[in-house]
């Protein structure tokens, strides 16, 4: 399958990465790291993951507290959010009509 990020997910990810980074050097690193392989396991079981809205679902990235919220778009999955688990909750939910388009 395809894998494609909303441009505001791919900001999440490149804030989360810079954030880990300053607070410890190769923590960014090791944040990327951990984000990659649980895109492989969804891109491998995309139907494996609890899905927490209609069309949504959701990995956890294993280490840090990300969860990566996608759907599936024909043969694509949208990363719709790379969203820390103890902030903001359904802050992406307006993003949902980027799937269908």
């Amino acid at each position: 399958m395809n894998i494609e990020f909303l441009q505001a997910a791919q900001m999440e990810l490149d804030d989360a990465f810079i954030w880990y980074e300053t607070q410890q050097k190769n923590l960014g690193r090791q944040f990327i790291q951990e984000f990659d392989a649980a895109v492989q396991r969804l891109s491998a079981f995309p139907q494996a993951y609890t899905e927490i809205a209609k069309g949504v679902r959701r990995c956890l990235v294993k280490r840090f507290p990300y969860g990566i919220l996608y759907g599936i778009n024909n043969d694509t999955i949208v990363i719709v959010a790379v969203a820390h688990l103890h902030r903001e909750p359904n802050y992406w939910v307006s993003r949902l009509n980027s799937l269908n388009s």
